[in-house]
């Protein structure tokens, strides 16, 4: 489970790091070209998608990566990372696979069965 944890949550995390890129990269454009901000309209909430675009995909790759090691910090930073992502992004179309990748390692990250430290047994 740890293996599959850390596969989906560096993938959902690279999926996310091109998600984030096109929505701060839309941002911008729309910040600084009024015609552009018409014609395609403007953010509401500007800079929590400036901020979960930097976060997330950080939460998620550093969350997938601890996934062998430290299953609990690991599946707990992947979901944050997730609903991250569905809070700011919504779910759409290009978000769906990110977000799902997320919750999934985060959830099987969680559900290992191996304590994450070896105790003795004497």
């Amino acid at each position: 489970m740890r293996a599959a944890a850390m596969m989906l949550g560096v993938i959902g995390g690279l999926m996310a790091l091109m998600v984030g890129f096109f929505s701060y990269g839309f941002i911008e454009l729309s910040s600084r070209s009024a015609a552009f901000a018409e014609t395609f309209g403007a953010i509401e909430n500007a800079e929590m998608i400036r901020i979960a675009s930097l976060i997330s995909p950080l939460l998620a790759i550093a969350g997938g990566a601890m996934a062998m090691a430290r299953a609990l910090w690991g599946g707990v930073l992947l979901l944050i990372a997730g609903g991250l992502m569905l809070y700011a992004f919504g779910l759409g179309i290009f978000t769906i696979f990110p977000i799902g990748f997320c919750f999934t390692a985060g959830l099987l990250a969680l559900a290992a069965r191996r304590p994450d430290v070896p105790k003795a047994h004497f």
